[in-house]
């Protein structure tokens, strides 16, 4: 076994992706990126994890933010430090796997507007759904960094992700990456992985963890020992919970000694001082459950950024109170689909599927989303351990099921989509293209600039119980309904926070389709007067980032279609008339 060297701990930072995607749902604006960015620059990280994961999707979703404009804003202030991105291989920054001169021209137009280096992973660990992207990178020039997603389950071991590393290293990788996105990593599992893959390959190892669980400080602490070469953290004020150790402390706990970082306390100062300033301004978006230790996590293995829109997600479905619930289906889950990490997009796959599981009072896989029949399909990749006939059955009946690389189902589609966006009048420069691509649904509205920002909501204060005044009530106005929350109420007068308008209705109306969750209409797939089959699919919501098709119950015609795609929708909602 080589002994641990004494070279110095590199630090990536990841507050302006990691950090906020787990503890405030990503909702970080590119105005409050800049001011850091400027104070991050000079402090000496070995990279700067900026941009990928959920960002892109949150931009153009919630913030009418260009993830394009933010990233070649972040580079202009970035001069010494690199910018890293996540990017879920043939997934890039979306939830499903997108054909291969998608992914070419993403990979270049990332690179050329910013990003420096990119960390690589596969939900799956299915290293076909990684080279492409990969192979992309290297042509590019950019740091190729391949990460493993950690997990324990009975078919995964220290001894498969040595075998992973060696092969990623064969690939040409720069860095290897333990992505240990739920935080479950033991002391023990941290050193054996380390000095495992050290003996095994000559290259730079990173690990990155969560302290959801409490125990990442302590992981991280054996990793030096060990000799790990990159550590990521947070800075202070967004580190820790659901988020990653902080960057202060780490640094600090290593100085003076062989492993010392490099890095000066007082100009980690200035970056946490403007930290403190953003995330009182952030503060409403702060959910307890995110903040503090859940060691319960070592039995779910949800990752950090899942939880706090798991958290967010019950509470628009208003069942929150079934959170201990979903908990303890996700793990029944995820055993049924073969033991998948738990990391974007299996994460949410699993998670929102044991949602439906619940929601449903405990009938499993009566409501199966899209995603779900696609993975047990094959169309994710190989399952680490094979899905039960039982199960197979229950989910897609007797369809075949894909053994090769999904990706090769594809075609390519960057020209055919290039075409429409260009009929539509969507693009006003090239990575518009790609941004209509990843998320044709929202894109359109985002690139119309009709999408409007989201509000940061307040910091709450706990209601008077004894008052009897409720805190949200809808209103019919000329027979629509608006959802009304109230603040306060002085006298006679009410303090309106925010009014939405519902355009489904919600009464009684024979024949009515309603909608079992809270979820934006994703498609439209049938017109009024369309003869309909039992089973046939009538329109498709988005929740929970998951597409939820709804079917007929009966045969009949389609009388009334009463939203459109883009509408945004409650549970209860009336979708549709089948008579």
């Amino acid at each position: 076994m080589r002994a641990p060297g004494s070279h110095k701990v590199h630090i990536t930072d990841t507050t302006l992706r990691d950090a906020h995607q787990s503890l405030i749902a990503t909702r970080l604006r590119t105005e409050d990126m800049i001011p850091l960015a400027q104070a991050i620059d000079s402090c000496g990280f070995f990279s700067v994890e900026a941009w990928g994961g959920a960002t892109f999707d949150t931009c153009i979703r919630f913030l009418n933010d260009d993830p394009w404009d933010r990233l070649t804003a972040l580079k202009q202030e970035l001069t010494h430090t690199p910018i890293q991105m996540l990017l879920r291989g043939q997934n890039l920054v979306g939830y499903r796997h997108y054909p291969d001169d998608v992914v070419d021209r993403f990979v270049d137009a990332a690179h050329k507007n910013g990003v420096d280096v990119f960390r690589v992973f596969d939900a799956l660990n299915d290293i076909r759904n990684m080279k492409r992207s990969m192979t992309q990178v290297k042509k590019t020039g950019a740091h190729l960094q391949g990460a493993i997603s950690y997990t324990t389950s009975p078919v995964h071991s220290t001894k498969t992700f040595i075998e992973m590393a060696k092969e990623l290293h064969a690939l040409d990788c720069d860095s290897i990456c333990i992505k240990d996105m739920a935080g479950l990593i033991m002391p023990e599992a941290a050193r054996d992985l380390i000095t495992g893959i050290k003996d095994a390959v000559d290259t730079k190892v990173c690990l990155h963890s969560h302290s959801t669980s409490g125990i990442a400080p302590m992981s991280y602490q054996a990793a030096i020992e060990a000799g790990v070469d990159i550590l990521d953290t947070a800075m202070s004020p967004f580190s820790m919970g659901t988020s990653q150790p902080p960057t202060e402390s780490v640094v600090a706990t290593l100085q003076g000694t062989p492993r010392d970082t490099g890095i000066d306390l007082i100009k980690l100062r200035v970056v946490r001082n403007i930290c403190v300033q953003v995330r009182e301004k952030y503060g409403g978006l702060l959910n307890p459950i995110s903040e503090r230790v859940d060691s319960d996590v070592l039995i779910y293995q949800l990752p950090g950024g899942m939880i706090s829109n798991l958290v967010s997600q019950l509470q628009e479905q208003d069942a929150l109170n079934r959170l201990d619930d979903v908990f303890a289906e996700i793990p029944k889950v995820r055993k049924d689909l073969g033991y998948p990490p738990l990391v974007t997009p299996t994460s949410q796959i699993v998670g929102t599927q044991a949602v439906l599981n619940v929601l449903v009072n405990g009938q499993r896989y009566r409501n199966v989303t899209k995603e779900v029949k696609d993975y047990v399909r094959g169309l994710y990749g190989k399952s680490p351990a094979p899905v039960s006939d039982e199960i197979k059955h229950l989910i897609i009946g007797d369809e075949k099921i894909i053994t090769g690389r999904p990706a090769d189902l594809l075609e390519p589609a960057y020209e055919r989509m290039k075409l429409e966006a260009e009929k539509a009048g969507l693009i006003k420069k090239e990575e518009d293209i790609l941004t209509y691509i990843l998320y044709p649904a929202i894109a359109p509205s985002f690139l119309k600039g009709e999408r409007k920002l989201e509000e940061i909501p307040k910091k709450q204060v706990a209601p008077v119980q004894s008052s009897g005044i409720p805190n949200q009530m809808e209103v019919e106005v000329d027979g629509e309904v608006f959802s009304v929350r109230i603040v306060s109420v002085g006298g006679s007068k009410m303090e309106v926070a925010s009014v939405t308008q519902q355009k489904a209705p919600r009464g009684e109306i024979a024949g009515g389709i309603r909608s079992n969750m809270q979820g934006m209409v994703l498609q439209v797939t049938v017109s009024r007067g369309a003869t309909v089959k039992k089973g046939d699919t009538l329109l498709v919501l988005e929740a929970m980032k998951m597409e939820n098709p709804i079917h007929s119950p009966v045969d009949g015609r389609i009388t009334e279609i009463f939203v459109d795609a883009g509408d945004v929708v409650q549970n209860g909602d009336v979708l549709l008339v089948v008579q």
